[in-house]
């Protein structure tokens, strides 16, 4: 049954709380169609991006449809990066940041993020992660978190937020009502806080915790709704339906479920809802409302941005100051010769782009030409017994080896691989890219906080004994 039965202003309505993803580095006929019907924002992902003036033109040809249209963006910096998918990110993420603990450079670097974002045209970006890692089994927040302590995440959250709107881009602080304790990735399943219901789906949470006992009155938009947490027990429709009734303003339609079809039916049971009086038309107009008073604030905050000239490099400069090294480092760095690079590699959660690189490696066979590295993953050590002399240690005879690693706390195989190695060359330089934890002692340790390729670089630059200077690196040798 088509919603337009019931009208074009109550689909009007629907379409607007919609904010839908797309396939395509152009926009599809189905999306500027329903941008005239009234859909009031879009989402990008790297799907849709190949080159910065590729962007800035996708973005001119949805806004010729709707000058006022909110365009928004999961780009978080570091290793959850969008605009930079393709090459990993310029620029290293939360934790990175909070190591560092210098909320003016956090600011700086969020300035730096939004400067590129507004001249790609986009108005919203999803970002910054303001989750308090208190878990460190947390399987999809991790380095997303500026750290596990709620005074330094808030002056940083407030830093970032800060540093991106001033370069005229809204900021979206994620996620309510927090993510960093738990050990599920909402992702495929459901995060347990409230006994009852989701919190996209909870009034309790979102009107009479976050309206009434915090006293917000911006725009709530949902996580992605084809998440399996919602979906798993209502399916989209009913989540889309649900998370509005109970005070979702916008509600992000972002990945596989992309398409004019998912769109259309999720209009249409918006509509449905109404019609049935199971969805309030009242609350519908209100969702509304605030989308489009946020899409006038947020051209306007657009409009007021002053030319500045964005600081020289921030984002290496960044990268470079969150390094922390351990061990035997005076021994061991600079390396003397091209080293064989083993970097361990589990699975990643969704949020984290396949495509995006990461690692040791690449920068370093650019800083030391002889350089070689090897990438085992998990099932490789399960499967097939001798991997690590095959791969690792005979490669790396007679030269230093560095092994590179992404959590490997939260990874049993991980742990056990950098110990053998270990054992086997006690001079073997470990670089870990994720959180650090005391599993790793007696090695020589490059602490990142970070997977992004300026963490790589800066990792490459200590190990070559590259370039320091005033920008140097944060020394914590025993």
């Amino acid at each position: 049954m088509s919603a337009n039965k019931y009208g074009s202003a109550l689909r009007r309505l629907a379409l607007s709380v919609l904010q839908p993803g797309f396939v395509g580095t152009e926009a599809p006929d189905w999306i500027l169609r329903d941008i005239g019907d009234g859909l009031a924002s879009v989402v990008l992902f790297s799907r849709n991006i190949s080159s910065p003036d590729q962007v800035a033109r996708l973005t001119a040809q949805l806004r010729a449809e709707n000058p006022a249209l909110i365009v928004a963006i999961d780009e978080e910096a570091g290793d959850v990066t969008r605009i930079e998918s393709a090459t990993g990110s310029t620029r290293p993420g939360n934790f990175a940041l909070g190591a560092v603990d210098d909320p003016e450079l956090t600011e700086a670097v969020a300035a730096d993020l939004g400067r590129q974002l507004l001249a790609a045209g986009v108005t919203l970006d999803f970002a910054p992660s303001a989750d308090v890692n208190s878990n460190p089994d947390n399987p999809v927040i991790g380095v997303r978190s500026f750290g596990a302590d709620a005074d330094l995440v808030s002056r940083h959250t407030a830093a970032w937020v800060r540093g991106l709107q001033s370069a005229g881009v809204a900021a979206c602080a994620k996620h309510f009502p927090g993510h960093g304790d738990v050990a599920a990735d909402s992702h495929h399943e459901l995060p347990t806080y409230d006994a009852d219901l989701p919190a996209t789906l909870s009034r309790a949470v979102l009107q009479e915790l976050l309206r009434e006992e915090l006293g917000f009155d911006g725009l709530i938009v949902s996580d992605a709704i084809e998440m399996g947490a919602v979906t798993g027990r209502h399916g989209i429709d009913g989540a889309t339906v649900r998370a509005v009734s109970a005070g979702v303003d916008a509600v992000c339609v972002g990945g596989e479920s992309a398409e004019e079809s998912t769109v259309d039916g999720l209009a249409t049971a918006l509509v449905e809802a109404v019609v049935r009086g199971d969805l309030a038309e009242e609350r519908l107009a209100e969702a509304a409302g605030r989308v489009r008073e946020f899409a006038e604030w947020s051209a306007a905050l657009r409009a007021a941005v002053p030319a500045r000239e964005a600081p020289r490099d921030i984002g290496h400069v960044a990268a470079r100051r969150a390094v922390r090294l351990t061990g035997t480092a005076r021994d061991t760095l600079p390396l003397a010769a091209p080293p064989h690079v083993v970097e361990l590699v589990a699975a990643t959660n969704m949020a984290i782009g396949k495509e995006t690189p990461w690692g040791v490696a690449a920068p370093l066979q650019e800083r030391l030409p002889g350089t070689t590295s090897a990438r085992v993953h998990g099932d490789e050590l399960r499967e097939r017994a001798g991997v690590l002399d095959s791969r690792a240690l005979a490669p790396a005879a007679g030269r230093p080896l560095v092994v590179v690693v992404r959590d490997a706390s939260r990874h049993v195989w991980m742990s056990r691989a950098v110990a053998a190695l270990v054992a086997a060359r006690p001079d073997t330089v470990v670089v870990e890219m994720g959180l650090p934890s005391d599993a790793l002692t007696g090695a020589t340790q490059i602490v990142t906080h970070g997977a992004s390729a300026a963490s790589g670089v800066a990792a490459a630059e200590l190990l070559t004994g590259g370039p320091r200077s005033a920008d140097g690196f944060h020394r914590c040798v025993s």
